[in-house]
């Protein structure tokens, strides 16, 4: 396994995260997963032995039960990994019960704190933009915790690029605690991060943490055009996240994925995660799974390396356009491009 540094920061995080959105599974979570506490230690146990140091939840998560599920999981091993979660979303039905104000937010930490039975934790993230409430409350808030030792790094997920630069200019003018990563999502299957959430985690040095590397299992290598999917499957029917837009691209990107897995004898999973964790500021794919199965087959994925000409094939077969202003931009101003705006126009350029 090997550890890259999150972002601009000291920690050093896992390739491959452990993600817990399966972990309980009750309500809206429930097609992702419904794993107990046996299954959960089963699943944190052949984690850590393949060196995933990781492991990331979320407050709405099961209504909390994931968290609970992970801290009991855990017990008296919680100091030997690092534990994400993340606050924002509805945990109520007041009016206060939700979004990023200082209320919600402290009153989010505690009970995430009680849940996965700590008193720290590694990465506090929220979860979605709020349009209105002022950053300066959500990030005054967030530096209090990390001021009083009951978080230790700060994260942003879901942001688009200006959400992000303007959090990140009032925490400079504040002198708060900077976010020093961002959780999207980003895969063969849809590569719209490529545009801005990319070169802006390049440019202004934050983690990517990946979110559905393998689109929910789009890119798994089950979903054939012209064969029936396997029974219980979920996408293309009834889970539309992520969306997809164009199911020849799909179709044709998951050929190529099935055809360089058997050059290499692995799935086509591995290859979407080998394909996605090469890609440049991505610091950790999370990976979940219903079965053990599963995933022990993701976390090998962290063994894979493709070649140049692997990434060039999947390169091509999922390419999107460049959109304006960038195709102008590669028309007339490549001499002066920076290597966050190569991460997007580079490839673009004869």
């Amino acid at each position: 396994m090997e550890y890259r540094q999150l972002g601009n920061s000291g920690l050093r995080v896992s390739t491959i995260t452990l993600g817990t959105m399966g972990f309980g599974g009750t309500g809206w979570a429930s097609p992702v997963g419904t794993i107990d506490v046996e299954g959960a230690r089963k699943q944190i146990g052949l984690a850590r032995d393949a060196g995933v140091n990781l492991i990331d939840t979320a407050d709405v998560y099961s209504n909390g039960l994931s968290e609970e599920i992970v801290g009991q999981a855990l017990g008296s091993d919680r100091e030997d990994v690092l534990l994400a979660t993340k606050v924002r979303m509805p945990m109520g039905e007041g009016p206060n019960d939700a979004g990023l104000s200082r209320h919600h937010i402290l009153r989010g930490v505690e009970a995430s704190l009680r849940r996965l039975g700590t008193d720290y934790i590694d990465l506090y993230q929220v979860h979605e933009w709020d349009g209105q409430t002022p950053l300066e409350e959500t990030l005054s808030a967030l530096d209090s915790l990390v001021q009083s030792g009951k978080v230790r790094y700060i994260g942003a997920s879901n942001y688009a690029a200006w959400h992000l630069m303007k959090a990140l200019g009032v925490s400079e003018r504040n002198g708060y605690q900077r976010f020093v990563s961002q959780q999207i999502y980003y895969s063969l299957q849809a590569r719209d991060a490529e545009t801005e959430l990319v070169p802006v985690s390049i440019d202004q040095g934050l983690g990517i943490l990946v979110w559905s590397p393998i689109a929910g299992g789009l890119l798994s290598g089950k979903y054939r055009q012209g064969v029936e999917a396997p029974a219980g499957s979920r996408h293309l029917s009834d889970w539309s996240e992520p969306p997809v837009h164009d199911e020849d691209k799909l179709y044709n990107t998951i050929e190529t994925l099935v055809e360089i897995g058997s050059d290499h004898g692995v799935s086509a999973a591995q290859v979407a995660l080998a394909y996605t964790m090469a890609k440049p500021a991505v610091t950790s794919l999370i990976v979940g799974a219903r079965t053990e199965e599963q995933l022990r087959d993701n976390l090998a994925s962290a063994e894979l390396t493709l070649t140049p000409d692997e990434i060039a094939r999947l390169d091509a077969v999922s390419s999107e356009p460049l959109r304006y202003p960038y195709w102008h931009q590669a028309n007339t101003s490549s001499d002066r491009l920076s290597a966050a705006d190569l991460s997007l126009i580079g490839p673009h350029l004869s």
